[in-house]
C-alpha cells in the first residue's frame, strides 16, 4: 500500500457501470486518484477494466483496483483472489504502480449472499481473510472495503487487523477511525456523470 503519499486527496471508484469515463474531465475536476473494478464473482473481468486503467494513468491519476466478491465460502474467495492477481500480473500492474492499493469488496448490494444464507459473521470474516491472504502470498497487500454497518456489525474486524480498511459511510463524517479510505458519497457529479466519491484520510 502506497496510500501515505496521497493522504487528504480526493478520488473516485469506477466500474463498467459508469460507462465511458472522460478521464481528462475527471482530472480537470480536481480528482487525484481512481480505484478501478477489476472484476467480480467467479472470474468475471470488468469489461472496462483495461480501458479505465489506461485512461486514468494517461490522465495522470494514481490508481488502485478492487474486486466485487460473490464468494459464498473460503474456496470461492480464494478463486476470486487468484483470478485478480493473475490479471494484475498479466497486465503488468505491480504494487508500486497501484499506489491506491488492492481492495476486496465485501458487501451484498444485490442480496446474493442473503439468498444463499451466507450471513454469519464468522463465515463473512473468513471469506475476507481467505481473499486477502491469497493476495498477500502472491505479493499484493490487500485491504477490505465495506460499509460502516458491515464493519461495525457484520465482520469481526479484530481478525482483519492486518488489512487496511476502506469504509463506505455517506455523509459528513467517517466514524471508522482507522479507515484509510472513506467513500463519502455515491453522488459525485463530474461532467454530467455520477461517481462514488472518496477521500484518502489522515489516520
Amino acid at each position: 500500500m502506497m496510500l501515505e503519499k496521497v493522504k487528504g486527496k480526493f478520488g473516485i471508484d469506477v466500474s463498467e457501470n459508469n460507462g465511458c469515463v472522460d478521464w481528462k474531465a475527471v482530472k480537470e475536476a480536481g480528482v487525484d486518484f481512481a480505484i478501478i473494478r477489476l472484476g467480480y464473482g467467479n472470474r468475471h473481468l470488468d469489461r472496462k477494466f483495461y480501458c479505465n486503467v489506461n485512461g486514468a494513468l494517461e490522465a495522470g491519476l494514481k490508481i488502485g483496483v478492487y474486486y466485487y466478491s460473490y464468494a459464498l465460502d473460503i474456496e470461492d474467495a480464494e478463486t476470486e483472489a487468484h483470478f485478480m492477481v493473475d490479471i494484475l500480473r498479466d497486465c503488468g500492474l505491480t504494487t508500486d504502480e497501484l499506489e491506491m492499493g488492492v481492495w476486496f469488496d465485501m458487501e451484498d448490494a444485490d442480496g446474493y449472499k442473503k439468498r444463499y444464507s451466507v450471513t454469519d459473521s464468522e463465515m463473512l470474516t473468513e471469506i475476507c481473510i481467505a481473499f486477502t491472504s491469497v493476495c498477500e502470498i502472491r505479493g499484493y497487500k490487500c485491504g477490505v472495503y465495506a460499509s460502516y454497518d458491515w464493519l461495525a456489525n457484520r465482520l469481526d474486524t479484530s481478525l482483519l487487523s492486518d488489512a487496511p480498511i476502506w469504509c463506505a459511510q455517506w455523509g459528513g463524517d467517517c466514524e471508522w477511525e482507522d479507515a484509510l479510505l472513506w467513500q463519502y458519497t455515491d453522488a459525485l457529479e463530474i461532467d454530467g456523470h455520477v461517481f462514488d466519491g472518496n477521500i484518502c484520510r489522515e489516520v
